[in-house]
């Protein structure tokens, strides 16, 4: 099973975050602009919350609230689960189920040097199992 490092490797380490002052409707045209489900809520170099876009539905949309009035440190989400890079898809694959969760910050030495998420993790895990099928196909037929 490969480790968060090396999926960071191929993936690439881009972080796309946003201040806690700035609207949450800033945030969703970046959400839109980068093509992403989540933001890493920072201060500076400081992981402070993560605002997804479940966050937006549930503590925006159902209350009815406007995007344009509320500040995104109102509705991210504080906790922020995070993983270091040299745990497994398999241990990411584990959290992200039990705590129903999309995405994981990666850490090292407290600064956030990566983002993973479930489609990163999905996405490995189906190319490792080509690779095993393939394998197994060319021991098969004798290539």
């Amino acid at each position: 099973m490969k480790t968060v490092a090396q999926l960071l490797r191929v993936k690439g380490t881009a972080i796309h975050s946003i201040r806690p002052d700035a609207s949450v409707y800033e945030c969703l045209v970046l959400l839109a602009e980068e093509n992403v489900g989540s933001l890493l809520v920072m201060e500076g170099e400081k992981l402070v919350g993560i605002l997804t876009e479940r966050d937006y539905a549930r503590k925006v949309v159902l209350h009815g609230k406007s995007s344009k009035d509320l500040k995104v440190s109102e509705v991210m989400s504080e906790e922020v689960l995070w993983v270091g890079p040299e745990s497994t898809n398999e241990q990411c694959m584990a959290i992200m189920t039990e705590r129903r969760i999309r995405h994981l910050p990666v850490m090292e030495s407290g600064k956030v040097i990566g983002l993973i998420s479930i489609g990163d993790l999905v996405k490995d895990i189906i190319a490792e199992q080509r690779f095993v099928i393939d394998q197994l196909e060319h021991y098969i037929m004798g290539r």
